[in-house]
């Protein structure tokens, strides 16, 4: 059969069903095939927080959405073009995120009266009309499934779990996608199991044979590949980008990487891929609770190695006390808080930007540190470099502040030449630096960088006293005196007001607009989608970015000012508005929205023309 092949320059899919249908997995392999054709790609995996929640429940629907298109994307789309439903919540979860003539796929072996009960359906939307508005294509995947795999060994449970492999078969073919990734990780996957390695290769093939005999599916689509600068690229997750930015700022500074962190969503894969390169000098401790996570790794940096920790915002305040220590100590410290909405176990897979105020502020004492936030998946790498950069040059425990959503998200990653990476190596004490020629001063600084000399623990002559207790000046000798206090609490404030962090630029490409957007981590795709719309349409806006927030771009003060208003969109109740009303005393305009998901452009889009045509 000849089926048509239509041309498309982007396409939302959605696949979505039990947090047991294997939703994430399918809509990894989609997008593994989708980067390996060259598309530009962004995805949003949304999962329910519990290991496996009530089958056929809407709070156990889990669903993975990817965005693909023959140009440059900012953001996993607003609406689905095509929803993959494999139960009644599944689709009831959904529907409303769906624009009318939308493509719906679903799994009619799954609308049972008892499943279409527990949802709350009255009678069956595949036939009562409530879908009129939407192009429905109803597919037996489990039985078709079961069908196609009779011939395997397996049990009837193994048989109908590979639906989601059908599925993708399916998509696969619409979407005129390369698969023989995709077989060769079932190979990989169920390499112990060859009969599941086997069965769920027949499965793919089968979704995939079915969309090109079916008459149901007449049309196939593609979409060509994006245009982007020559280079290697890798399909890449935000805590992948942050593992591989650790590792790499080891080898750059010519440090052993040392981890300690506790499992924690959703920042554990960063362990998970750290654990992975011990041949790059990285030791991982899954250590036996927070505090002890951030200790062990403080203690490296003591003794000579990149200290890292990871942990989302329950563990950056467990945490607080020990990082405050290290303020004190002036060792260099990464503190990667991979932020989820709370307060306390609040929702642990979904995304929020509410940890700010806590990265800033949240010590006792007059404790600064340095605070940095990437914007995307891909931008994790270079912020991890720019993080450890801080933390060694300037002594300092330094605060990553990445999200759910960057971190589970995925975008492609240009590789980057090591030789065009950051040279981070350090210079550690090694003799007596008093003037004498025989007395080593743990306090006395660098003129430039204000950080004190780093002393490997058994350097001959090196001898020195730490710990918590106020340093004097210069020798480090333990002090109550209240004019040294007053000295180091505002030499500990200068040097990290005196780390050096480029100038923030500006998206402003006629130089017309009134309105200036800022933002700051992941919040940087939907704002530019939407800035970018309203430049199409002919309404001038600026945007500028923050990716350094303590201490902030010298000339952001001035470019706040260049402009009549000044929006700030947050998944917070204002935390960065605060902050930039206080230091800079602007009336920035606050638009703040915490539902565990990130802003759609076309949201952002609708609050920037009400301004732009305000101003």
């Amino acid at each position: 059969m000849t089926k048509q092949v239509r041309q498309l320059d982007r396409v939302v899919i959605r696949f979505a069903g039990d947090s047991g249908d294997g939703m994430q997995l399918t809509g990894d392999r989609f997008t593994s095939e989708t980067a390996q054709l060259g598309n530009d790609i962004s995805t949003l995996p949304n999962f329910p927080a519990e290991i496996r929640a009530p089958a056929g429940t809407l709070p156990g629907v889990s669903s993975f959405q990817v965005h693909f298109a023959d140009f440059d994307i900012l953001t996993p789309g607003d609406a689905p073009n095509v929803l993959v439903a494999m139960n009644p919540a599944a689709l009831k979860a959904n529907l409303a995120d769906l624009p009318k003539g939308a493509s719906i796929i679903v799994n009619t072996d799954e609308f049972t009266n008892r499943n279409l009960t527990k949802v709350g359906y009255a009678a069956n939307p595949l036939e009562d009309g409530s879908l009129d508005g939407w192009a429905v294509a109803p597919v037996a995947l489990t039985s078709m499934t079961v069908k196609a795999l009779e011939s395997f060994q397996i049990s009837k449970k193994d048989a109908e779990r590979a639906k989601n492999m059908f599925a993708l078969g399916l998509l696969s073919w619409m979407y005129s996608r390369p698969h023989e990734s995709t077989l060769s990780f079932l190979e990989r996957k169920f390499a112990a199991r060859p009969e599941l390695a086997a069965s769920n290769i027949a499965a793919f093939k089968a979704g995939w044979n079915y969309g090109e005999t079916t008459e149901h599916f007449a049309v196939r689509y593609e979409v060509k590949p994006a245009q982007m600068s020559a280079g290697n690229y890798r399909n890449i997750t935000g805590n992948a980008a942050l593992a591989l930015g650790i590792v790499a700022a080891g080898v750059r500074a010519k440090l052993p990487v040392f981890l300690g962190a506790y499992p924690i969503t959703p920042a554990s894969d960063i362990l998970h891929e750290l654990s992975k390169h011990k041949k790059f000098g990285v030791t991982t401790v899954q250590a036996e609770d927070e505090i002890a996570a951030v200790g062990v790794a403080l203690g490296a940096s003591y003794g000579g190695a990149l200290g890292v920790t990871t942990t989302s915002g329950p563990g950056v305040a467990l945490k607080g006390e020990t990082i405050s220590l290290a303020v004190a100590l002036e060792l260099p410290l990464v503190i990667i808080d991979v932020q989820r909405a709370g307060p306390s176990t609040g929702l642990p897979t979904k995304t929020e930007q509410a940890d700010l105020n806590m990265a800033i502020y949240g010590r006792h004492g007059e404790a600064p540190v340095a605070v940095l936030a990437p914007r995307s998946p891909a931008d994790c790498f270079t912020t991890a470099l720019e993080a450890a950069r801080i933390a060694l040059t300037y002594r300092t425990p330094v605060i990553l502040l990445s999200d759910g959503y960057i971190a589970n998200g995925s975008e492609p990653w240009r590789l980057p030449e090591v030789a065009d990476l950051p040279d981070l190596r350090v210079e550690f004490a090694t003799a007596p630096n008093a003037e004498d020629g025989k007395t080593f001063l743990p306090y006395l600084r660098d003129p430039q960088t204000l950080a004190r000399p780093w002393a490997v623990p058994g350097t001959p002559g090196l001898e020195h006293r730490i710990g918590g207790l106020e340093k004097a000046d210069k020798t480090g000798d333990i002090s109550y005196d209240p004019a040294n206090h007053d000295f180091m609490v505002r030499t500990r404030a200068a040097r990290i007001e005196n780390i050096d962090v480029p100038d923030i630029e500006v998206e402003d490409p006629d130089g017309t607009a009134r309105v200036l957007v800022l933002g700051w981590g992941s919040t940087y795709g939907p704002i530019g989608a939407a800035a970018r719309a309203l430049r199409q349409r002919g309404l001038p806006i600026a945007q500028a970015h923050l990716r350094h927030l303590s201490p902030m771009p010298k000339n952001l003060g001035e470019v706040l000012k260049s402009y009549e208003k000044v929006v700030i969109p947050e998944m917070n109740l204002g935390q960065l508005a605060g902050v930039i009303r206080s230091k800079f005393l602007v009336d920035a305009i606050a638009y703040n929205q915490v539902r565990g998901l990130p802003f759609t452009a076309a949201e952002l889009e609708g609050v920037f023309e009400e301004v732009v045509k305000n101003a």
